[in-house]
Formats: structure tokens, sequence, C-alpha cells
């Protein structure tokens, strides 16, 4: 008897601390919008602050959402798939052009590791986890037993695409520089096409670990807006970059290319999770 009322106590106490850890990534969440809608309304010189806040709040979000998902092994992974991983592949790309080609950081984001601004390694783990609920639900769409391979297509895509927005709007911003930014996809320019095959092949490899370690994918979990906000966010990022660069950035030519790239996901991505809220 005492056996079970411990049992029943320690899930009690389990449930209020995973309800904790929603609760922050919702909160966490909202922070992301309203900071970017400063963002919009501040001038250059001062949206530095907005800007890193952004990418806490949505980093803690996304680790917070896996944690109420998946477990704490989720979020840990996370960290270090997508950060560790993330800051791996960005201190060699800064060192060696190898995947996305010859650039640099201009110092202007803040506290960095060997070159790299840790305000990066936290963009990473900030949308891959949103990039791999968008595969995983739409590779269930697609083919109800979801392929690994299709799962990692999808994911991959998910992120990689999203770069299309965020790169010409950093360049544009000053906070990196590309050598020699050419040939680069039409009217994105400032960007080699380096980059996005360098996005493709790091958005690749973390997408599969984290589909190989994290959980076992089911819809149902992974479309649940109880757990998180990650599959809103990615929408979010979605509508609001198309809306950014086409009204406030004053590059519509990004607007058209990147929403037509990233929508190839984020607009079939909105239909299911529409469809399983209905």
């Amino acid at each position: 008897m005492n056996v079970g009322v411990e049992r029943g106590a320690s899930d009690v106490v389990a449930r209020k601390y995973v309800g904790a850890l929603r609760a922050v990534a919702w909160i966490c969440g909202a922070l992301v919008v309203l900071a970017q809608i400063v963002y919009s309304m501040t001038e250059p010189e001062a949206r530095l602050f907005t800007t890193v806040a952004s990418v806490i709040a949505f980093a803690v979000a996304s680790v917070c959402d896996a944690f109420a998902r998946f477990g704490p092994r989720a979020a840990a992974l996370l960290v270090v798939i997508a950060g560790g991983g993330g800051l791996l592949a960005e201190t060699v790309g800064v060192h060696t052009g190898f995947p996305f080609g010859d650039y640099r950081y201009s110092g202007t984001l803040g506290l960095d590791v060997a070159g790299v601004p840790m305000v990066v390694a936290l963009a990473w783990v900030m949308m891959c986890w949103p990039a791999l609920l968008v595969g995983r639900s739409l590779a269930a769409w697609v083919r109800v037993d979801r392929p690994a391979w299709l799962v990692v297509v999808v994911g991959a895509w998910a992120l990689a695409s999203w770069d299309v927005f965020l790169d010409p709007q950093m360049v544009d911003a000053g906070h990196w520089v590309w050598a020699d930014p050419s040939p680069a996809l039409p009217g994105v320019d400032g960007v080699p096409l380096t980059n996005y095959a360098g996005w493709l092949l790091v958005a690749a490899l973390m997408i599969t670990a984290l589909h190989w370690s994290v959980g076992r994918p089911r819809v149902t979990r992974e479309l649940d807006l109880r757990a998180g906000p990650g599959p809103v966010l990615y929408l979010w990022t979605y509508g609001s970059s198309v809306w950014a660069h086409a009204a406030f950035f004053d590059r519509p030519a990004v607007s058209l290319v990147a929403g037509l790239l990233m929508g190839a996901v984020a607009v079939p991505f909105a239909f299911t999770l529409w469809r399983a809220h209905r």
C-alpha cells in the first residue's frame, strides 16, 4: 500500500513538473512574438537586444517543449545535437569555409566561442526542434509508416529553408559577411548557394540524429499543443518572416522566394495541425 501511495505521489509531482515546463514554453513563446514585434518598432542600432532576447526565448521554449513531449533525455539531446552540433559546424565553417562557404562574423552578436557567437548556436536549437516536429508530422501524412529517410528529408528542408529568410536579414544588418556572395538564389542576393547546401547537409545530420534518438514518434504527441508551442512557433516564424521581408526589410523578392521554399512544408504543416485540432 505504501509503495502504491509513493508511486502515485511521484506521478503527481512529475505531472506538475511537466506542467510547469509547458507553461514556461508557452510564456517564452509569447516573449518571442513580443520581442519580434518590438524589433520592428525600434531603430536599427537598438535591435541587438530584441534579436538576442528573441533567440534565447525561442531556444528555451524549444527545449521545454522537447522535455514536455519526450522527457528530459530529449531536451538534453536537443541541446547537445543542435546546440553543440551547430556550434561545431559554424566553427569549422568560419575557419575553413566548409560546408557553408567563406564567411566571417562581424562581432556584433555578443559573446562568442572560437569566433562564433553563442546566440548562433542557440538559433540552431530554437529551430531544429520544430523542424523535427514538422518532419515527423508531414512524413506521417504522406506515408503511414513514415520511413526515416522521409522524416529527414522533410525535417532538413523545414530547417534549411528558414535560412533563406534569416541569412539576408542578418547580412543586411551587418552581423556577418560573405567573401563571395555569388552565385545566389534569384532575388536573394548577398548569400551564396553554398550556404544553403551547407545548411541542408548540417540540417540532415541533426534531424537524423534527433529522429533516431528522441522518443518514439507519434503524431498525436508531436502535434499536441498542450505540450508546448513548438508547432505554432514554426508557423509564426514562417508567417512573420514573409511579412517582414515584404513590408519591413524592403526585400519583397526574398519574401517571395523564401516564402515559396519554406512554404512547401509550412503550408502543409499548417493544414496538418489544423486537421489534428479541428
